[in-house]
């Protein structure tokens, strides 16, 4: 076994040029009023790990150019399609109106783990609320379903931009098989 080098890795990735033929995980993802502008630039990053089809920035939620968001993104914010809309409840209906199904990543009285959804929930809008509050209830109430990542210590969450990095990429998983 030998560690890859940075051009051997590059062999097998898309470039700006070729990302339009690349097959998108058909998940949009919606940034409801995250405080910091580092957990934003690392959901950019994992979500051009992921290949997300498109992410959405709303309420108050900091976006490009932003400093720290474009340190922490490393480029990302180039490959990953985005777009501020400041009012989330109008992307989600619109994408609702499309036949997306949406999906709080949230404890609920009715979510379930994060591993058992299935490629038929699939497209799907996947929104991810504030480090200290989560998501709205008026957003909850716009929901199909929600999902959660069982916590097994003493504190009931995890960093934001982790919870959507364990998220995505088993919603990448469950898409790959």
């Amino acid at each position: 076994m030998k560690k890859l080098t940075h051009d051997e890795i590059s062999e097998n990735r898309s470039t700006l040029e070729t990302l339009h033929k690349v097959n998108k995980l058909p998940v949009y993802v919606i940034l409801n009023s995250i405080r910091s502008s580092y957990n934003v630039g690392s959901i950019f990053r994992t979500s051009d790990g992921a290949m997300i089809k498109k992410l959405y920035l709303c309420g108050y939620t900091p976006h490009p150019p932003h400093k720290e968001i474009l340190k922490t993104a490393l480029g990302s914010t180039e490959s990953v399609e985005w777009e501020y809309v400041e009012d989330p409840k109008e992307v989600v209906l619109k994408l609702k109106e499309e036949g997306v199904k949406i999906c709080a990543l949230e404890q609920t009285s009715k979510s379930k783990n994060y591993y058992s959804i299935s490629k038929s929930d699939l497209p799907l809008a996947l929104i991810i609320g504030n480090e200290i509050s989560g998501v709205s209830q008026e957003l909850i109430d716009l929901c199909d379903f929600s999902i959660e990542i069982p916590q097994y210590g003493i504190k009931q969450s995890l960093n934001v931009a982790v919870a959507y990095g364990i998220s995505i990429f088993e919603l990448r998983k469950i898409y790959d098989t």
